[in-house]
Formats: structure tokens, sequence, C-alpha cells
């Protein structure tokens, strides 16, 4: 089988590259707000997103109720729970920003368009998956602030759980609800320039990844991240989706379900949203100089997911 490498998995390794050898644009001392730009940004794509989402397709999802439980769960109770079962095992502050990294990871919403491709070449099912991706983000405005505040109220004194909702009501929720508005007005406009759209919302992640790198590498966080570290990362990220995967699996045979819910179940439940993570990480960390850190998960996940779940899919495609 002929794989090829996601163009957007080779960007990402593009921009951090940019960001450690050009750390000066996304430092605290830039010329250019890299923040403004990006909080603008953030506003549009969530905008474009709520004109995109079609509220009576939202409707018609909601029968599948049990199919829609599952991959909910999944995203949000048993990802983080798995990565707490870990928590007293973490004694060092330095591995417990490694952990907290993961956690976050975890307690982020699926992700929307990989998750629909695929189920659709993996001939699962398209309406709950498409339902699924779409519920997730709306969900993950509340809960992942939720899961995250548990632990960075504690260790972050700039932390202010009300404060940051103010942010996700005015960046993501307003625009979103506005989009939703005039989705009526506007979707066969937001259909006809999707292929924009998505060009954009990558390039506004892009940006958020700069400089989120650019601002650690300025600071030498990574200096304290060793070889092992690293390593320590990409095994759990491995061994996390793997678990969920086959969790998700069982779980779908013991409620009886068909093979395109099982896919729809496997596939949408075992995502995470990169998109949502780096929109995420610079409300929740306040642009913090370790905001590089708390990416590297949820960038070898998504590497890693669209790397896998394509071979998954293009094998059951074939039975």
């Amino acid at each position: 089988m002929n794989f090829k490498i996601d163009k957007f998995v080779i960007a990402i390794a593009t921009t951090v590259l940019l960001a450690y050898i050009f750390p000066q644009f996304g430092s605290k001392s830039s010329p250019v707000n890299l923040n403004l730009l990006a909080s603008i940004g953030i506003s549009l794509i969530f905008f474009f997103y709520g004109l995109k989402l079609s509220p009576e397709k939202v409707k018609v999802g909601l029968k599948n109720w049990k199919l829609h439980l599952l991959v909910q769960a999944s995203t949000f109770l048993i990802f983080p729970i798995i990565v707490l079962l870990f928590l007293p095992f973490v004694h060092s502050e330095h591995n417990r920003s490694i952990w907290l990294a993961i956690f976050f990871l975890a307690s982020l919403p699926s992700t929307v368009s990989s998750s629909v491709v695929m189920v659709s070449i993996a001939k699962g099912n398209i309406p709950a998956a498409i339902f699924n991706a779409s519920i997730s983000g709306l969900i993950g405005i509340v809960i992942t602030p939720l899961w995250m505040g548990l632990f960075l109220n504690n260790s972050n004194s700039n932390f202010d759980l009300g404060e940051i909702y103010i942010k996700l009501l005015t960046e993501v929720l307003l625009p979103l609800i506005l989009g939703l508005f005039l989705h009526r007005f506007f979707a066969k406009q937001a259909a006809k320039y999707n292929t924009y759209l998505s060009t954009f919302d990558k390039s506004v992640i892009l940006l958020i990844i700069y400089k989120s790198f650019a601002t650690s590498f300025d600071e030498n966080v990574f200096s304290s991240l060793e070889a092992s570290n690293l390593v320590v990362i990409v095994i759990c990220v491995i061994l996390l989706f793997y678990f969920v995967y086959y969790f998700t699996g069982i779980v779908s045979n013991k409620l009886g379900f068909n093979r395109e819910d099982k896919i729809t179940a496997q596939f949408c439940g075992t995502k995470k949203s990169l998109v949502h993570g780096t929109i995420f990480s610079k409300i929740l960390y306040q642009n913090a100089a370790s905001i590089g850190i708390v990416l590297l998960p949820i960038m070898l996940f998504h590497g890693f997911q669209i790397f896998i779940i394509s071979i998954i899919a293009n094998k059951m495609a074939r039975n």
C-alpha cells in the first residue's frame, strides 16, 4: 500500500523548524503582534465553523444516541481518566509538566474533517461521524477548561477559570453563534469555498504553533526536555491511542453496533483536534513560555492518528 505523508503534518514540522531558526518574530519583543493576529484568526475559524454547521443535520443526528454517548464518553471521560491514573506516579515538577501536557491532549475534543474523511473511506456511518465530530467541538468549549482547571488552578497563579470562559465566549462561542445564525443565508457560499476556508484554518493553526514554539525556543524552555522525555511522550501517545481504539471496539460489540456504527465509534472516539488544542492552549496558558511543550503531545498524536487511521481505513475499505 502506498502511503503519502499528510501535507499538513509536513507544514507543522516546517513551522516548528522556522520557529527554531527565527524565534525573534514570535518572541515577546517581536515587532509583529502575532497574538492579535491569532486571536482574530481564532474568531474567524469558529465563525466559519458555525457558518458550515447545519442545525438540521445536528437535530437528525440526535437519534443514534448510544453511538453518540460512546463517542463523547470516550473523548471526554475515557481519555482523561486513563491519564489521571498515572498521576500518582508523577513526583518531580518537570515530569508533572510533561504529564499535564499529555492530560491536555486527553481533555481535548475530537477533530472534524479527518474523522469524517476516514469514516467515509472505511464505509462507516458518515452522518453520525459528522454529528459527533461537530458536537464534540461545542462540548469541548466547556469540558476542556474544566478538566484543565483542576490542575492549572494549582500550578499556575495566572489561571482564572472565569477569565478563561470570558475569552472563550468572546473569541470562540460568540463568533460560532453568529455563524450559526447566518448559516441559512451563507451556507451555500461556505460550502462552495470550503477548501479555501480549510486552508485559512490551517494557516491560523500554523501561526499559533509558530508563536508558541518561537516563544519556547527564545526562552530555552526545551533545554529541560531530554531525549528520554520525548521517547516517553511518543510511547504514551501511541499507547493512549491504541487503548482507546480497542476499548471503543469492545464496547461497540457489547452494545450490538453494526459494522458502520462501530467504525464511526472507533474513528471519532479516538481522534483529538489539533485545531482546538492550539486554540485552547493559547487561551488556557496565556502565551506562557512552556506552551511549546504543552503542544508537543497533541502534534505527535495528530500525525500518528492520521497515519494509523489512514492505514486502518484503507484496509477496511477493501473488506
